[in-house]
């Protein structure tokens, strides 16, 4: 086991070090430095693993400020999963004993957000933010005050061991002590990375109507790190699925993108049917899969075409992501209709109430589908200087990958223009000419 964290103040009882963000601190009233309170509740597995080399530098000075400073500070959730599995982290979350004043205090390069719970970020150069939570435990029934499961509150402070305790599967609730080089593991968390496998903390049924979206996220992880999804998870998905019918729409939606962006998204999208979640979040695709011949794939090779791209140069866009998703059954929705952007409005007018689309994504979408028929076929014209052009032409570099054409490399310059296309306009205020005097 670590041995236990102390720290005695040096003996000129020296100010802490200058502050994160290189600004000097104003050292004369400065707290004495405490020795770290001993963890408290039952004790995890230890696993010796020094990855302190591979921890962004930034947030290894955040979590050492904090022990300096008398707390428990730990590298947590997907950042010590993915460093266990050889990716290289998006974010590095730190979870410490400190309160959210208590941080802010320590460092003055940080502000308090959240109003259903309270986290600081502390911020570095170039946009950089370090999010630092205070350890939470999970609800207990009499604090959701609900005869469901559906978790309404989580906001309670708790310990280490109770903040890893509430966190949905395994794989995410693995703590790395830096000071010590190891990793706390009250979850079992260490053997499913071992065995490449999903698996919620407790009954997965119970985790699931707690916080349907977890079912969502079981896949997303499934898809992107290649993992398998054991049998009882596997089971209780199924089970619980239409309790996402239940969950924040605007989660939903975004979920759904971040399976689209995760370099998986073949996979992810062929488990939300296999599972039946295609049923209950977007019907119309998967009536329109369910009616394909078997040997129709177009779809298929149109996500394969969208994960290649994201693995060689990062996400698309997500008017592109949510065009090629939904593009298929929308292609078919306006055939032979007079006019196809009504026709898509009319198709999708379900879909945007359920997942609560944004404006700035559903309306270029059915723009989109209306104008790429005469695109790929050559007609474009006129909208060749629409602003939409550089998406259409992204949608249609990704079906002519999806049959094997060749497909023109577009410059640096056309995808800022894509990206920029597809950003909502902003609206220019006119200016009133004064009169002239006289």
């Amino acid at each position: 086991m670590p041995p236990t964290r102390s720290r005695e103040p040096d003996a000129e009882g020296a100010a802490l070090e200058t502050d994160l963000a290189g600004v000097p601190e104003k050292s004369p009233r400065r707290r004495p430095e405490r020795a770290p309170k001993p963890r408290t509740g039952p004790e995890p597995t230890v696993y010796p693993i020094d990855l302190e080399d591979r921890i962004d530098p930034d947030a290894a000075k955040v979590m050492r400020r904090l022990v300096k400073g008398g707390y428990e500070a730990y590298l947590v959730g997907g950042g010590v999963r993915d460093l266990l599995v050889d990716i290289t982290p998006k974010d590095f979350d730190v979870a410490t004993s400190a309160r959210p004043d208590d941080v802010r205090r320590l460092f003055r390069n940080s502000r308090i957000i959240g109003r259903r719970f309270r986290l600081v970020h502390v911020l570095f150069g170039g946009g950089k933010v370090i999010e630092t939570a205070t350890f939470r435990r999970a609800p207990q029934q009499a604090d959701n005050d609900s005869e469901d499961l559906l978790i309404r509150t989580d906001n309670v402070f708790g310990d280490a061991h109770e903040d890893a305790l509430r966190r949905d599967f395994t794989i995410n609730a693995l703590f790395y002590d830096l000071e010590h080089h190891v990793v706390l593991d009250w979850v079992g968390g260490m053997p499913d990375i071992g065995r490449r496998t999903v698996h919620t903390i407790g009954d997965p049924s119970v985790r699931f109507r707690e916080d349907p979206v977890r079912i969502l996220r079981a896949i997303k992880f499934s898809a992107r790190l290649d993992f398998g999804i054991s049998p009882e998870v596997y089971d209780a998905m199924v089970e619980c699925r239409a309790a996402l019918a239940r969950a924040a729409k605007p989660r939903l939606f975004d979920e759904l993108l971040k399976l689209l962006r995760c370099g998986s998204a073949h996979r992810a999208l062929w488990l939300m049917w296999e599972i039946g979640l295609l049923d209950v979040l977007l019907p119309e695709l998967s009536t329109y899969l369910a009616d394909q011949p078997e040997e129709e794939d177009t779809l298929w090779r149109l996500l394969d075409a969208v994960d290649t791209v994201t693995r060689e140069r990062g996400p698309l866009d997500d008017v592109v992501l949510v065009t090629i998703l939904l593009a298929e059954p929308l292609k078919e929705a306006c055939n032979g209709a007079r006019d196809r952007v009504d026709a898509a409005y009319r198709f999708l007018e379900a879909i945007v109430d359920r997942l609560n689309v944004p404006r700035r994504i559903a309306e270029p979408v059915r723009r989109v589908v209306a104008i790429l028929p005469r695109i790929e076929s050559g007609r474009g014209g006129r909208f060749e200087r629409s602003s939409l052009y550089p998406v259409i032409r992204e949608v249609a570099d990704l079906y002519a990958a999806a049959h094997g054409e060749e497909v023109e490399p577009r410059t640096e310059e056309e995808r800022r223009e894509g990206e920029a296309a597809a950003a909502p306009a902003k609206k220019r205020r006119r200016r009133r000419r004064r009169p002239d005097a006289g």
